[in-house]
């Protein structure tokens, strides 16, 4: 990784681990994890939160982002939250658009955080019913790198699980879900059940989750879920971790090398 990418990085995680809110968890949620049989310390969990608010400014969704992180940490496993906003990364759908004609471009930097790590995150809050323009970046800078292959010769993602947090305070948790997740899975990433959770309050302007009286971080459905999605996230993360999706059946080089091409592309004219 290169010195200004490392430094930027560094600077996006110092003011993101000053400034987060830190989620007390319920009892509970305590009590998964202090009975916890299963040994998650060798997983990796990096959360892309797609805010609009550069640190040091509160997001909300960091709010909900912080309930799952503390589990995951609580439980061994080595986790990171990055907003990309903090971050010049350039539009594109190329591994490093300095490639490309742009002059600067953090996303290298990374990308490289998210392939050391068995677990990826995105939080979005919701914006007229859609995730935010951040996410979509990063869902297209994500794409510039599925083309890249494993040492499997699957493509990069395989073995790797994914999940998402929405926040906001008008309809469309599913409908950010559903882009979200199916983007990842799209990718490579495998999906576990209940893989998302979010918040919203009631439709129309108000409050937002980590503003006074909300009843967001106290909303049992929201927590439920949150809770649900992180343990089946480890869960799977730890699963691929041991055995990885078989490499029989979905490897590009064979197909790409078999000798019968008894259907190939048509050609157009």
């Amino acid at each position: 990784m290169r010195n200004k990418d490392c430094r930027f990085l560094f600077l996006s995680t110092f003011y993101d681990l000053q400034n987060r809110p830190n989620m007390e968890l319920s009892t509970f949620q305590k009590e998964l994890n202090d009975n916890n049989p299963f040994d998650f310390s060798a997983l990796k969990a990096v959360f892309l939160n797609c805010t609009l608010k550069k640190s040091p400014e509160n997001s909300h969704t960091a709010g909900l982002i912080s309930m799952s992180e503390g589990i995951m940490r609580a439980n061994g496993v080595a986790t990171e939250v990055i907003r990309p906003v903090d971050h010049q990364i350039a539009f594109g759908v190329y591994p490093d658009m300095t490639e490309h004609g742009w002059d600067r471009d953090d996303w290298p930097a990374i990308q490289d955080k998210v392939m050391e790590a068995d677990i990826l995150i995105l939080g979005s809050p919701i914006w007229l019913g859609e995730k935010f323009s951040i996410a979509s970046l990063v869902i297209e800078r994500l794409y510039g790198y599925s083309g890249k292959m494993n040492n499997k010769g699957q493509y990069a993602y395989y073995g790797k699980a994914g999940g998402c947090l929405i926040t906001g305070n008008e309809d469309g948790i599913k409908h950010c879900a559903m882009n979200i997740l199916y983007s990842l899975q799209h990718l490579g990433y495998v999906i576990p059940p209940q893989a998302d959770a979010g918040w919203i309050g009631e439709a129309g302007p108000g409050p937002s989750y980590l503003d006074k009286n909300s009843g967001g971080p106290e909303n049992d459905f929201t927590n439920r879920n949150t809770t649900f999605m992180t343990w089946n996230l480890m869960h799977l993360a730890q699963m691929l971790k041991q055995s990885g999706i078989p490499a029989y059946g979905n490897q590009r080089d064979a197909w790409d090398n078999r000798s019968n091409k008894d259907h190939p592309n048509p050609e157009y004219r």
